[in-house]
């Protein structure tokens, strides 16, 4: 039978992988704590990192219905759990095993769908959510102004031939 404690630790990974827009697992092995501390810092407000004991984590994602990471539990792991925008803490993982080489980004999910190392570091190439949703409105309001100036023009257009075939009759008239 589980100890209590163990049984505790499972129900809060389980529930911290359940609320988790996003998890990635890392190989801190040669990491000071200062250096621990930093990588906590650089991740952002909306991510947690957390030093886990694999088999508890191991059991704590199958309970949250993530089979994909099983490979992933083996050496030192640690988890960061994202709820924010993934695209930053991603940056922020690899901008630091960029400076630190003693951690190894493993792998990780995001919204149920495994990823590998490889596309956690091409996540992390993105641009931020706000700078996309900035990139869609402008394409969009381009559109929409494209749009209106097609509009414009034909009553415009309807205008400047009008007014040329009143001016065209009003001289054949005069002719007469």
């Amino acid at each position: 039978m589980a100890r209590p404690d163990k049984a505790a630790a499972v129900a809060e990974l389980a529930e911290q992988f359940r609320s988790s827009n996003a998890a990635v697992l890392t190989e801190y092995r040669g990491l000071t704590v200062a250096q621990l501390k930093t990588l906590r810092r650089s991740l952002g407000e909306d991510a947690q990192y957390a030093v886990v004991k694999n088999t508890l984590t191991k059991i704590a994602a199958n309970e949250a219905g993530i089979s994909t990471l099983d490979d992933l539990f083996n050496g030192p792991t640690a988890v960061a759990f994202i709820t924010g925008d993934p695209v930053t803490s991603a940056k922020g993982l690899r901008d630091f095993a960029k400076d630190n080489p003693n951690l190894v980004i493993k792998g990780g999910v995001l919204d149920g769908k495994a990823l590998s190392a490889d596309e956690i570091k091409k996540l992390a190439d993105l641009e931020s959510r706000e700078v996309l949703l900035a990139k869609l409105a402008g394409a969009m309001k381009g559109k929409q102004s494209q749009a209106a100036s097609l509009f414009q023009a034909l009553p415009s257009k309807f205008v400047r031939t009008a007014e040329a075939l009143r001016v065209k009759l009003a001289e054949q008239g005069g002719a007469e």
